[in-house]
């Protein structure tokens, strides 16, 4: 696969990787973000509307406790004593040491006139009967003003109590400290912006405003009026030019007074920006989370693709490499054959040679000399040449007949200087030494010839390749070792001192398909098929290696 393919795949398992967790990801933070926010502003408007209920309970709860003390009045003292000065002042006084709410304390009869009065006016013998506080006192028994002026020029309230004694009615008015029920009313505190505030029917402050408005002033904002209820009512308002604000509505004094509670909207929900905080955090850390997995499986799954592809190659050639051999092997068994023919002949030939010149010689046709002896030790020597060639090409002939699988007794003491003289000549040329000690006595086995040739082979060139690589035509030392344990095993020890095995190969030694060297070379068996046919024959196979020292492959076979 080329390169632009990998990217591609790449890409996609990237892509792919990214965005299908992310969607999840995303969905279920947007959920569990709408719930949270959701949550956070239902609690901070439920804790608005507890407060305005505890806030509107309290004021009415000052009404309520003002306008009893004035019936308290007129259920407990005769109306003769009442319209006495120094009575009415009494009562002030006693009034004021349960509560300093009120200003002054004043007593009207039925036509308006104001019989009695204790304050810092002078008030006694004025008329009322035109004012409409006094005409709506009459009517409902119990009046509580709006915040005006009046001859005082003094922005204030009053509370008054009207009662029928003797067929005349009578009433008894109060004025109110402002500042104390200011100070009630705006004593509540929430937040950093949070407020409260009065407001009547036409729109105009009954208390101060702490952020801006003085009593008796008309706010600019024109808040939607709430139904004419109890309940409380929650919204969200915002002045032109100026922040929303979150706002809680009731109505007070039979629907008269609007007690408004507010907070800018960014300080009510402080909480929930602040909350918003760690999830953009969670979202930063699980997007990174994410893309960093995604990034590293991509990277990992698109180099194990490549790792499977290249060893797919290297599969593929050494699939060549070996359907070679295995032609070569078909070949050198009919070069053995071709090669034994013209062997045969020269052989025959050679007897008779020898035949007819043993036969000149007692025909004395042919004298022994100097030249004879020579001629002689030629044919010695090329009766010797013929026998190695005749060896070799058996050696040739057994290693082509490995796909046959057969076990035979044979003694391992003789069986290993005939593999060992098959790469003697090669090790020759690179200067190696090949050295074997073998035991007096037979070692006999039960195993498979040709298979066992092979591993031996494949460790002997396996053992100068190393030697070639790490002492290059210097040369170097090869031992074969053979011996019989107690354990019932042979023992061949092929011990190197090339440059040996790093120990991060050490456990790999053993896989399919792993080699360090180029591509192109080696035999083509690999230790993994080494290996394999030992675990055929019952054996096990080992390595030890120190790098830059050499190394020593061990295979134990069980005896016969």
């Amino acid at each position: 696969m080329e390169t632009s393919e990998y990217n591609k795949v790449r890409n996609f398992i990237l892509v792919s990787m990214i965005i299908v967790p992310l969607i999840p990801f995303f969905l279920a933070l947007l959920v569990g973000n709408h719930s949270f926010s959701r949550s956070i502003e239902n609690m901070t408007i439920e804790a608005m509307e507890r407060i305005s209920e505890d806030h509107r309970q309290m004021i009415e709860s000052f009404l309520d406790e003002r306008t009893h003390d004035l019936e308290l009045i007129f259920n407990t003292i005769d109306l003769s004593d009442l319209v006495q000065p120094q009575t009415l002042s009494s009562i002030f006084q006693q009034l004021q040491l349960t509560s300093s709410a009120f200003v002054d304390l004043g007593l009207f009869d039925e036509s308006g006139v104001h019989k009695a009065y204790h304050g810092p006016y002078d008030l006694s013998g004025k008329v009322y009967r035109d004012m409409p506080w006094f005409q709506q006192t009459i009517n409902n028994g119990v009046f509580v003003s709006d915040v005006f002026l009046g001859y005082r020029n003094v922005p204030h309230f009053i509370i008054a109590v009207a009662k029928k004694q003797e067929d005349r009615t009578w009433v008894i008015r109060a004025t109110v400290d402002s500042q104390q029920f200011n100070h009630i009313v705006r004593q509540i505190r929430i937040g950093k912006t949070g407020e409260a505030y009065l407001l009547n029917r036409q729109g105009v402050l009954q208390t101060d405003r702490r952020s801006g408005g003085n009593l008796m002033e008309t706010p600019q904002e024109r808040l939607p009026l709430s139904p004419e209820d109890t309940l409380i009512h929650t919204f969200i308002h915002q002045v032109p030019g100026g922040e929303p604000f979150l706002y809680a509505t009731t109505w007070l004094k039979d629907g008269n007074w609007l007690m408004v509670v507010r907070q800018e909207e960014s300080d009510a929900f402080s909480a929930l920006r602040s909350a918003r905080m760690p999830i953009l955090f969670i979202l930063l850390i699980g997007v990174g989370c994410i893309v960093a997995i995604a990034f590293g499986l991509t990277g990992a799954i698109v180099r194990k693709m490549e790792h499977t592809d290249s060893e797919k190659a290297l599969l593929n050639q050494q699939l060549i490499g070996a359907s070679r051999l295995a032609e070569i092997g078909e070949m050198s068994t009919g070069f053995a054959h071709e090669i034994n023919n013209p062997l045969q002949i020269i052989s025959a030939e050679l007897s008779l040679i020898k035949v007819l010149q043993e036969e000149m010689i007692e025909s004395r046709e042919l004298t022994t000399g100097e030249s004879y002896t020579e001629v002689a030790d030629s044919m010695n020597q090329i009766k010797t040449q013929i026998g190695r060639c005749s060896r070799i090409t058996a050696s040739i002939l057994k290693f082509g007949r490995q796909a046959e699988t057969r076990s035979e007794r044979f003694d391992l003491a003789a069986a290993i200087p005939e593999i060992v003289s098959m790469v003697e000549k090669k090790a020759e040329v690179h200067g190696i030494r090949i050295k074997h000690e073998l035991p007096n006595a037979p070692i006999w086995i039960n195993a498979d010839v040709s298979r066992l040739q092979q591993v031996i082979l494949n460790l002997l060139n396996n053992a100068m390749d190393a030697i070639i690589e790490h002492r290059g035509s210097s040369g170097g030392t090869i031992k074969v070792r053979l011996f019989s344990g107690n354990n019932g095993l042979a023992n061949i020890n092929v011990s190197d001192d090339g440059s040996g095995i790093a120990p991060d190969n050490m456990e790999k030694v053993f896989a399919p398909f792993f080699t360090t060297k180029p591509v192109g070379k080696g035999t083509g068996l690999g230790l993994s098929v080494c290996f394999g046919i030992v675990q055929q024959m019952g054996g096990k196979m080992e390595v030890e290696s120190t790098v830059g020292q050499g190394t020593t492959f061990t295979i134990s076979l069980p005896l016969e």
